[in-house]
């Protein structure tokens, strides 16, 4: 009986720079909604960012008159755990790429 030999397999490698290009990054947006009071909003930005006072207030001066507001910065990944928070807290959040902001 012979041997089955197989042909080596050749598989592309990314270059050096593309593989050590970070994620775009994504950015959790709350919009303004007619149900929540601002302090409320205020109080849900220092409860889970940890955001102080002053922050937080105006992020959600930001909401209330601009109609949204770019709470945080990150992975896909960690913005989709914000926007979920965000919604846990019954705020109105999206993520979206940092370049796709209309």
């Amino acid at each position: 009986m012979g041997t089955v030999m197989t042909a080596p397999v050749e598989m592309e490698r990314p270059e050096a720079e593309e593989a050590t290009v970070p994620d775009t990054p994504w950015v959790t947006v709350v919009w303004n909604d007619p149900v929540n009071l601002m302090s409320y909003v205020t109080y849900v930005f220092q409860a889970y960012f940890a955001y102080p006072k002053p922050k937080a207030e105006k992020l959600m001066l930001d909401v209330h008159e601009k109609g949204k507001a770019i709470v945080s910065e990150g992975t896909r990944e960690e913005m989709e755990r914000d926007v979920e928070a965000m919604h846990s807290y019954g705020l109105w959040a999206t993520l979206q790429k940092a370049g796709d902001l209309v």
